[in-house]
């Protein structure tokens, strides 16, 4: 077994994970099992080391970073550059020696790169607020690490500056930093311009071509299977002729409704936010006013109602009002991706660049399409489609109490609509959280999210309610507790989970998190391994899990149709969790 090298206690260099750059650390303990140091930063982190990865202090030199720096760039008080010094350039009235005058030659061949770094500290990221609000967290620089480059030839210190966009030191505090003995070529980290997409998801390019049918043959599958007496998987559905899916009228009322929606997202009202960085640094702004064009929603359909108008017209036309989303989705992606075309190169999605046409087309080819200042992602992504499925569930209601003449809707009903206003109103008020979500800063806006958005959302989301209507079930009181209770555990899982994460994102610094430990990665991101996080891996997706289950029990167990948005959910948020651990 081979003997520990660092004593508990002892003050020595750690280098932080995913980095070449070292911090003045504690060594706290040490695991003879493992072979791993214990060690804590100045900061108060505290993470597992590998013995290579620490260094005493003697294999480092210290110097400090000060108004007499002898490198021009780094004097903060010197207005002629010809007056700073470099070190292989002697001082005013000083001759210089043969031997001086031989290391100075033999330096520049050598071309040696010093390096200067402005260390952050470990759990910190440098933030900027907007609007009161602390920026996004998920940030990839993980230091801010300037080159500076002396002693070398013009040619090579044109190429140098022009790969790496040096830039002047002379704004920096005054700070003590360490440099190890040896070399280190450390370079700032230049900004990401998108690559071509190599690793393709959802099975490549006859993956996505193939969901492009099938997605909108689930939907209507499932919308005629619940129209039948009998919804059992092996009585498949007569289909119904075409000229009986297409209404004008319907698609008509499809389009005031996305319109309108749209004309509440314009509004000035809401704070306005920013998102996170984009590849060219840019960052864009969001007006964050989903919960007030819910209110406006709901003011509307009250005057509807006050003025008798048969909100049940959703429920008569159901198919109809699907099929004109899908086309209208249809369209939308054809003219995204058209306009992807013309889009500059750092403007494109990350997962969407694969120069497939089906592929890129369906999973997303620009990353934020824009008209103005109106995000077409970041609008279809909560409006249209989640406040949809608020007016379908009342339409389901109304539709109930109407065919089934009754003066108050069934207790499954009440249950179901319950459950769902939650979750969206909750969605809906926490609606900054969902600009560090991947569907914002990974996807690109395509078929995939399009379709999504707008048709399945609404329409397969609000399936126990369509079931319902047709096949009513009667529960107890009793029964009627046990599922609330299943789905207030669930939402309360949902809520602290996502809270914590989001919070932590924002502001990793906030001393209410500082019981939160995390484990820092190559990329800079952090991950949570306390809290809800140290339960289990993704207790957002559990507790969407067990609430997608309790909007399901009310339903009965006559059909497993109304339980296929459990299953759905399960396999979506199985397959999220591996994206979320490749990424």
């Amino acid at each position: 077994m081979p003997s520990r090298k660092f004593a508990d206690g002892e003050v020595v260099m750690g280098r932080w994970p995913g980095s070449v750059l070292y911090y003045e650390v504690q060594v706290t303990s040490y695991d003879d099992v493992a072979h791993l140091y214990t060690v804590k930063y100045k900061d108060g982190t505290e993470l597992a080391l590998k013995e290579s990865d620490i260094r005493s202090q003697s294999a480092f030199k210290h110097r400090k970073s000060q108004s007499s720096s002898s490198s021009p760039s780094r004097r903060s008080s010197s207005r002629s550059r010809s007056r700073s010094r470099s070190p292989g350039r002697p001082a005013r009235g000083r001759r210089r020696s043969a031997s001086q005058s031989r290391e100075h030659k033999d330096d520049k061949k050598k071309t040696i790169q010093e390096t200067s770094l402005a260390l952050p500290k470990p759990s910190e990221n440098n933030t900027k607020r907007y609007n009161g609000e602390p920026e996004s967290t998920e940030k990839n620089d993980t230091s801010c690490i300037i080159l500076e480059q002396k002693l070398k030839p013009d040619l090579e210190i044109k190429r140098v500056l022009e790969q790496y966009s040096l830039r002047s030191r002379k704004d920096d505090k005054k700070e003590e930093i360490y440099s190890e003995k040896k070399t280190l070529v450390a370079v700032k980290p230049i900004e990401k311009v998108p690559t071509k997409t190599k690793e393709l998801e959802f099975g490549g390019r006859i993956g996505t071509f193939m969901l492009i049918f099938l997605l909108p043959a689930t939907v209507f599958y499932l919308l005629l299977m619940c129209k039948q007496d009998d919804p059992s998987l092996l009585n498949f559905p007569p289909l119904p002729a075409l000229e009986s899916l297409w209404d004008g009228r319907v698609f008509g009322v499809f389009l005031l409704w996305f319109f309108l929606q749209a004309v509440f997202y314009l509004l000035p009202i809401g704070k306005v936010v920013e998102g996170l960085p984009l590849s060219s640094g840019r960052k864009l702004q969001y007006r964050i006013n989903g919960f007030y064009a819910f209110i406006l929603t709901a003011a509307a359909i009250g005057v509807l109602l006050y003025f008798q108008f048969e909100l049940h017209y959703l429920y008569d036309h159901f198919m109809q009002f699907a099929v004109s989303a899908a086309a209208f989705s249809l369209a939308l992606s054809i003219y995204l991706y058209v306009r992807s075309l013309k889009a500059p190169e750092e403007e494109l999605a990350p997962g969407g660049n694969s120069g497939y046409f089906i592929y890129d087309f369906f999973t997303g080819h620009e990353l934020n399409p824009r008209i103005g200042s109106f995000d077409l992602k970041y609008f279809c992504e909560l409006r249209p489609g989640l406040i949809g499925w608020v007016v379908i569930n009342l339409a389901m209601l109304l539709a109930e109490m109407k065919i089934h003449n009754l003066s108050v809707p069934s207790l499954s009903m009440i249950l179901v609509n319950s459950f769902q206003l939650l979750y969206v109103v909750d969605a809906l008020w926490n609606e900054e959280a969902i600009l560090t979500t991947m569907d914002i800063t990974h996807d690109g806006f395509g078929f995939m999210l399009a379709f999504g958005d707008l048709v399945w959302v609404p329409f397969v989301y609000s399936l126990q309610a369509f079931y319902l209507v047709g096949h009513p079930i009667t529960i107890t009181w009793p029964v009627a507790a046990a599922i609330t209770v299943l789905n207030c555990i669930g939402y309360y899982i949902f809520r602290s989970a996502n809270s914590q994460k989001n919070n932590f994102r924002r502001n990793p610094a906030d001393p209410k998190l500082a019981n939160l430990k995390f484990i820092p990665t190559a990329t800079g991101k952090g991950l949570l391994v306390t809290g809800w996080w140290g339960f289990v891996r993704h207790p957002n997706y559990l507790g969407d899990i067990i609430m997608a289950l309790a909007w399901s029990l009310p339903c009965g167990f006559n059909h497993i149709l109304p339980y296929f948005y459990v299953i759905y959910f399960i396999c979506l948020l199985v397959h999220r969790e591996a994206r979320d651990e490749h990424h």
